[in-house]
């Protein structure tokens, strides 16, 4: 089976262990339960910040190597799904990889964890999950826009809609302006009828995050015209002070990464006296996906793809998202 995936881990330079070819999927961990999950073929995948950290050996043990990367993807259902409910083989489908814990398909006991760290993940001609994550593609999404919705799309929206409990007529500051989290950010929160601010370095990206849905675009540190509700973080260090400063008393400071360093100034002082609130989030709930599917199908919501890779060039799709110069979602096509 064709497959991308991670031959070894490596700290110095994960891109060293990364294999684009064949693979033997027998040589992964699968669950037991074969007969509670779906297969599907990947038609699109996408590749992440998760990727890159699995290849450095963040959250991937090396004894379970050799493992398929990818935490998302769109493609086809192989098999029908029972219940009155359940979709039928040849469906567009999308899936749900978060997993665990104790439930789902999963052996007892399996702690919370995603497709690629205990389970083969998304990035081979087919993949598996268990029945229940299996979800109707948005019909107004093509592949390349679907297969990012389980895992920047829907932790934009888990940030934003239960973290930061936002709510329309409310205001968020969006640090970083071409990330797949953060553009994913501003078009949610611009559709929700909210007040969307965004930060970033790069000027032209700040006029890209106008352009779908950012109602003002400022230099990363840079004073706001008022503090906001909340405010979407995953830069990390280079943000976190700014993060601080710039919501209100009382306002949610969501968290879901630190591309730039995870030691921050802990800015203690500010966040008790002022009531802040840091909540963390990884990706979202089951329920927050499928909220996340009926609002983007009847918003009529398009993700931002920034590239587009066939699966013989994956490894330029892992080195464009490390290289740092994207805006929207890198994707790979089976």
């Amino acid at each position: 089976m064709r497959a991308v995936y991670a031959a070894g881990v490596n700290g110095d330079d994960p891109l060293g262990e990364l294999v684009v070819g064949d693979l033997d999927r027998r040589s992964c961990a699968v669950p037991e339960q074969v007969g509670r999950w779906s297969t599907i073929a990947v038609a699109s995948t996408s590749v992440n910040h998760h990727d890159l950290w699995s290849l450095q050996g963040v959250g991937l043990d090396p004894g379970l190597t050799p493992m398929i990367l990818g935490t998302d993807a769109a493609g086809i259902l192989e098999d029908d799904i029972g219940g009155p409910h359940g979709l039928k083989a040849g469906s567009e489908v999308v899936l749900y990889t978060v997993l665990g814990p104790d439930g789902f398909g999963v052996e007892p006991g399996v702690p919370r964890t995603i497709l690629s760290e205990l389970y083969p993940g998304t990035m081979a001609e087919h993949a598996c999950v268990p029945c229940a994550h299996v979800f109707a593609k948005p019909k107004n999404l093509s592949m390349d826009e679907a297969c990012v919705l389980s895992t920047s799309w829907l932790t934009a929206y888990s940030l934003l809609f239960s973290c930061a409990r936002v709510k329309p007529g409310d205001s968020v500051l969006v640090q970083g302006a071409g990330g797949a989290v953060s553009t994913a950010a501003v078009q949610l929160a611009h559709a929700a009828g909210l007040e969307v601010f965004v930060a970033s370095r790069s000027a032209d990206r700040r006029k890209r995050a106008r352009g779908i849905g950012a109602d003002a675009a400022f230099e990363t540190g840079a004073r706001l015209p008022h503090r906001v509700d909340a405010v979407v973080e995953s830069v990390g260090a280079a943000t976190w002070s700014h993060s601080v400063r710039s919501v209100r008393p009382g306002g949610t400071i969501a968290v879901c990464g630190a591309t730039s360093g995870d030691q921050p100034p802990a800015e203690l002082t500010r966040v008790f006296f002022h009531d802040i609130r840091i909540q963390g989030n990884t990706m979202g709930s089951l329920q927050d996906f499928a909220r996340l599917l009926r609002f983007v199908e009847r918003a009529d919501l398009h993700p931002v793809i920034d590239s587009v890779y066939a699966f013989e060039r994956a490894r330029d799709a892992f080195a464009r998202l490390r290289d740092g110069q994207v805006f929207g979602n890198v994707i790979i096509r089976m």
